[in-house]
């Protein structure tokens, strides 16, 4: 007869008579299983140690090159002035303005310009969280290039720039369109013409759930003549037809589709009907 006694630390079988190799076998398994799984913690780990010096060195490079102009241009002009004068450094002010400006505009100028020509994107679909996934990777390294810039574009807008930006990154965006708000996946959103996003509006393209160690991604679509309230969120694989008005603070679930020429509102968003007189 065979006995298998729970310790605190682990299972012990104990034979007590018959089929010695049970307990051979038993423990192989064991130490293989353990094995295995080492082997799987091992790959993970040096796969996101690779990714992720890969993505710091990426960031370094494209993010000094936006640096170069303006330390170009500061070299020109200790050149021309020696802030050796009491006047020059009234100018002092008006220069580090146009530095902080410039830049600005060549960081996203050469962050969009490297996503662009290097075709960094991603398809709609359901991916391991991991840097060893190839789709999961090209999200991680638009997001350590975009997010700076992303939080830059809050604070200075910088008019036609932004746009330029974002259909540098492969976003789609119609004409005489206003986008006040927040995009968080440009490569996955495609907006209409004559459209208005509030502020604080955000476009969602992906999901992380951390526990399934998955990231969802989904396209999100906004047709013409479309209004979107300040503070409303809209989720991936949501689809909204033209005329739509989305409420400000409504949430677009998703995969959600809005109805044309109809008005949404709510958590999650739903028509409003209009009252008969």
């Amino acid at each position: 007869m065979n006995i298998i006694k729970l310790t605190s630390k682990k299972l012990v079988f104990i034979n007590t008579g018959s089929n010695q190799n049970e307990y051979a076998k038993y423990e192989r398994g064991i130490i293989k299983m353990n094995s295995n799984s080492n082997n799987v913690k091992t790959k993970k780990s040096s796969g996101s140690i690779i990714g992720f010096l890969s993505t710091s060195i990426i960031l370094f490079i494209v993010f000094s090159l936006g640096f170069l102009p303006v330390v170009i241009a500061g070299r020109i002009l200790l050149f021309f002035i020696a802030f050796n004068q009491l006047w020059h450094f009234f100018l002092l002010p008006f220069f580090i303005y146009m530095g902080i400006v410039i830049t600005i505009f060549y960081q996203l100028l050469i962050s969009g310009l490297v996503i662009h020509l290097f075709n960094i994107r991603y398809e709609p679909g359901v991916y391991d969280y991991s840097y060893r996934d190839k789709t999961s990777f090209r999200w991680i390294l638009v997001c350590v290039l975009y997010t700076p810039m992303r939080k830059i574009l809050e604070i200075f807008p910088m008019g036609f720039m932004k746009n330029v930006y974002y259909r540098l990154l492969g976003m789609k965006i119609g004409d005489n369109t206003l986008v006040g708000g927040t995009i968080m996946d440009p490569c996955l959103t495609e907006i209409g013409d004559n459209c208005t996003m509030g502020l604080y509006a955000v476009i969602y393209g992906h999901i992380q759930v951390y526990e399934d160690e998955k990231l969802i991604l989904g396209r999100i679509k906004i047709g013409n003549n479309c209004v979107i309230g300040a503070g409303a969120f809209i989720m991936p694989g949501a689809v909204v037809e033209d005329d739509v008005k989305i409420a400000t603070g409504a949430v677009v679930t998703k995969g959600q589709i809005l109805k044309k020429g109809k008005i949404y509102a709510g958590i999650p968003a739903k028509e409003i009907k209009k009252e008969r007189r």
